[in-house]
């Protein structure tokens, strides 16, 4: 098993910039490839963005060319730098497996965007 946990949240205007992490421990050899999540108030959990071990990277629509992922593999973290912030990037990210993400889910981090 492995332990992801995520940091990096806050309060930032619209049009700020935050960098998330997701630090990996545990079984972290067996973990392939990490995904960005987001919930926002009253709606359904989803996918923001992966990487794999390799670097490859897959966005969703939303975000493509305002957030980029990263990851750190001597660190065992990946990263979410957030750019160009808008209200309704508001949410609790999280960071899971991709594609198939472990059942527990971490406690996340709250993005709040706004003025």
């Amino acid at each position: 098993q492995v332990q992801l946990v995520e940091s990096g949240g806050g309060l930032v205007q619209p049009g700020g910039s935050l960098r998330l992490s997701c630090a990996a421990s545990g079984s972290v050899s067996t973990l392939n490839a990490v995904g960005w999540y987001r919930q926002a108030p009253g709606k359904q959990r989803e996918f923001v963005t992966f990487i794999t071990r390799g670097g490859d990277t897959i966005y969703t629509d939303s975000v493509t060319g305002r957030f980029t992922i990263s990851g750190d593999n001597s660190k065992n973290t990946v990263y979410l730098q957030m750019d160009s912030l808008k209200p309704e990037d508001t949410a609790v990210y999280y960071c899971n497996r991709w594609p198939i993400p472990y059942t527990d889910w971490g406690q996340g981090t709250q993005v709040t965007v706004s003025s």
